[in-house]
């Protein structure tokens, strides 16, 4: 594939994503499909004089190992690959599948079991011990996912990375010292009136370093704050390979009290009984990347849509002051461009996805 754009995407992913520090051994996860990428990573990263670790995925051989194996086997790191997650300096995930739907079929006990095992590199991110990056790689079933051409969704995922991120930092830099100094947050749009405190807590920007393609800035809302309800009536919750359309939470004290769907809701109520932590808020999003105007079916994406908010029930970020623990981080996207607005101290800061501060 001889397209200029994956070098300066490399080079981003290398160099402002990762920074990659001479010595350091970066363990790159990806599927073979992503070759271009990797190739052009690798050698961005030998040239920095560190390990590029490149470990090739097959989704439909770790689904069959996920099938079958005894579940307390699932919940239990193998000792080489818990050795990885605890000593690795860079983790660098390349998503690039071959099918989308891949692992739906896995029951959530399953896959939450496996979750588990993967406990010393969640609470290396969690706790920002841990550089990473996570980016797609355009393949035929994320540009159809998407209802893209190839050649669309490259122009697409290009644009969305490959901007003027320092000028889009200042921006939000703005946007979040206003947050900063809230208490409480309510957001109210179509069929969703829900209030938390962020009150204590300092916002993260995202600015195109960890979570690509960037543009957002976030919070871990405070545990027991959550009152009301919010509907994801525009947009459909995927997670693990499932698509909930029309989920509707309904908080109190802080806790999903209620929570139902049109599709998929067992799915969504197993992932919530997964563990205590997995029916608090961990995460509140504001959506800014200017490169994003619309849903793609991917979280990456979803929850940069500039106009939106994301809310994610399960672990909280340690880093910004969240002490919700949770196996479980399920970002879920609510448009805000048609009738929706965020009010901090009663203040209206957002209408209809237009920024009035």
């Amino acid at each position: 594939m001889n397209d200029p754009r994956i070098e300066q995407y490399a080079q981003f992913l290398v160099e402002r994503c990762l920074d990659i520090q001479p010595g350091w051994q970066v363990v790159i996860v990806t599927s073979p499909l992503a070759r271009p990428l990797v190739g052009a990573a690798v050698k961005r990263i030998a040239e920095r004089g560190a390990y590029a670790l490149a470990r090739m995925h097959y989704a439909e051989i770790g689904t069959l190992w996920l099938k079958h194996a005894p579940l307390e086997l699932l919940a239990t790191p193998a000792a080489i690959d818990d050795f990885q997650m605890t000593n690795m300096d860079a983790y660098f995930v390349i998503n690039a599948p071959e099918n989308t739907r891949e692992g739906s079929d896995v029951p959530p006990e399953r896959f939450h079991a496996f979750r588990q095992s993967r406990k010393t590199y969640i609470e290396r991110v969690m706790n920002w011990k841990l550089t990473w990056v996570g980016c797609n790689f355009p393949t035929p079933a994320l540009a159809q996912e998407a209802g893209m051409t190839l050649e669309h969704y490259q122009d697409f995922l290009y644009g969305a990375c490959l901007l003027d991120w320092d000028v889009l930092a200042r921006e939000m830099q703005r946007l979040a010292e206003r947050f900063d100094a809230a208490d409480q947050v309510r957001i109210i749009g179509e069929g969703t009136d829900i209030q938390f405190s962020i009150k204590g807590r300092a916002a993260k920007i995202d600015d195109g370093r960890v979570n690509v393609p960037g543009g957002e800035f976030f919070y871990s809302p405070v545990e027991d704050s959550a009152e009301g309800f919010i509907t994801y009536s525009e947009y459909p919750a995927s997670y693990l390979g499932h698509v909930v359309e029309g989920a509707r939470l309904e908080f109190s004290q802080g806790r999903v009290v209620n929570a139902t769907a049109r599709t998929d809701e067992e799915f969504l109520r197993a992932t919530l009984d997964s563990d205590e932590g997995a029916r608090y808020l961990g995460e509140f999003g504001v959506g800014c990347n200017p490169g994003i105007q619309r849903h793609m079916r991917d979280v990456l994406f979803d929850e940069k849509i500039n106009g939106t908010i994301h809310l994610a029930v399960g672990a909280g970020f340690p880093f910004i002051g969240g002490k919700n623990v949770s196996a479980v981080h399920w970002d879920m996207v609510k448009n805000l461009r048609s009738g929706g607005k965020i009010l901090l101290d009663g203040q209206v800061v957002q209408e209809n996805g237009v920024w009035l501060i």
